[in-house]
């Protein structure tokens, strides 16, 4: 008679048994700590979206009877950056603001003496338009931050001047004025760009 040794069942049910006990109290890892080069990253687009959403953009300008741009032989690219100053036939608005600044009388009376008078500091001859200057202030003052964000530098802004292609000259320089009397120093006048005659 032959005698086989086996292993002893302990080790084998020992084993198998550790196993069940490894599965059963084994839990999904669970994050306990912040990266924080992650969450740089998301903090980066979240701005670099604000800004670009807070730039305006002038490639969706809508043309009524109300605003017609002027045709130009220039051909270079539009400025992207700047707050826009729109001057149509009946209104002046500032940024994308839907809300007039001012509405203007009849075209004659714009050519002889511009804005009216009430929405000037002092009398029918000056320039500053008062309302205009109001409402530049506030967008000044998110500019000079959007700026200082980029790197710019904040102590001028631009603007993109947008006026109707019958905009009166008087009218015309009472707008320029004004943005200079409110700290922008660059100007952008939107045309829309045609073929050399």
């Amino acid at each position: 008679m032959s005698t086989v040794k086996t292993r002893p069942a302990s080790v084998v049910k020992f084993k198998g048994e550790l196993r069940k006990a490894i599965r059963k109290n084994a839990k999904d890892p669970e994050v306990d700590f912040l990266n924080i080069t992650a969450m740089l990253d998301m903090m980066t687009i979240i701005l670099v979206f604000l800004l670009k959403g807070m730039s305006s953009s002038s490639a969706s300008i809508p043309q009524s009877k109300d605003m017609t741009l002027p045709s130009s032989i220039i051909t270079s690219e539009p400025a992207q950056e700047g707050t826009m100053v729109t001057v149509s036939k009946t209104q002046i608005l500032v940024g994308e603001d839907p809300n007039p600044v001012v509405l203007l009388p009849s075209h004659d009376s714009l050519a002889a003496s511009g804005v009216d008078a009430r929405f000037k500091r002092g009398g029918p001859n000056d320039l500053y338009i008062v309302p205009l200057a109001n409402a530049l202030q506030a967008s000044r003052q998110v500019d000079k931050q959007i700026r200082s964000a980029k790197g710019l530098e904040p102590s001028s802004s631009e603007a993109i001047v947008i006026a109707d292609s019958t905009t009166p000259y008087r009218l015309l320089i009472e707008v320029l004025f004004t943005l200079g009397q409110s700290e922008y120093g660059k100007f952008h006048l939107m045309v829309l760009s045609g073929a050399k005659q």
